[in-house]
């Protein structure tokens, strides 16, 4: 899509925090309405709207989206970050296992800012199915990077987490 349409996507999103959860229905309605001016087979479409209905508490609804935007071809970014968010409501549904098995590739993936929120949300998954030290450990070694000190040392205890020899 074009920058106009990206420009007013994203000026709904920063006036998402200013409403309230009652008016949810009238956020969606106007995600809808840029969803409308795209063609059929855009993957922004299930993107933006699994999106919303996510960020209003559907996790539920926003399981399907995030994948049919996935088929579609989302790919970059967005991609990327919807692989995170799908992960994320995989969990909230009782699906830690899938969002592991989707965003342990990630890990591999060309570096980007969105680094950190796929450890945390793969954190988020592992810890939902028991695997705290592991979880732990992807926590730890996202945080040590931003520290002012103990960098080397807070990477060294995650890699120990799950690998006592390291």
């Amino acid at each position: 899509m074009n920058q106009d349409w990206e420009d007013r996507v994203a000026a709904a999103w920063a006036s998402f925090d200013d409403c309230p959860q009652e008016r949810a229905h009238e956020f969606r309605a106007l995600i809808d309405d840029l969803i409308a001016e795209l063609p059929p087979d855009s993957p922004l479409g299930p993107f933006e709207r699994a999106c919303a209905w996510d960020s209003t508490g559907h996790s539920d609804k926003a399981v399907p989206l995030y994948r049919e935007a996935l088929a579609l071809g989302l790919t970059g970014y967005k991609g990327r970050r919807a692989k995170i968010q799908l992960s994320s409501s995989l969990r909230n549904v009782g699906q830690p296992e899938e969002g592991v098995k989707l965003l342990t590739p990630e890990l591999d993936a060309p570096s980007d800012e969105l680094d950190d929120a796929v450890r945390a949300v793969l954190a988020l998954c592992l810890s939902s199915l028991g695997r705290d030290r592991e979880g732990l450990s992807l926590v730890l070694g996202a945080l040590a990077p931003h520290l002012p000190r103990y960098q080397r040392s807070m990477a060294n205890y995650a890699r120990a987490l799950v690998d006592p020899d390291a």
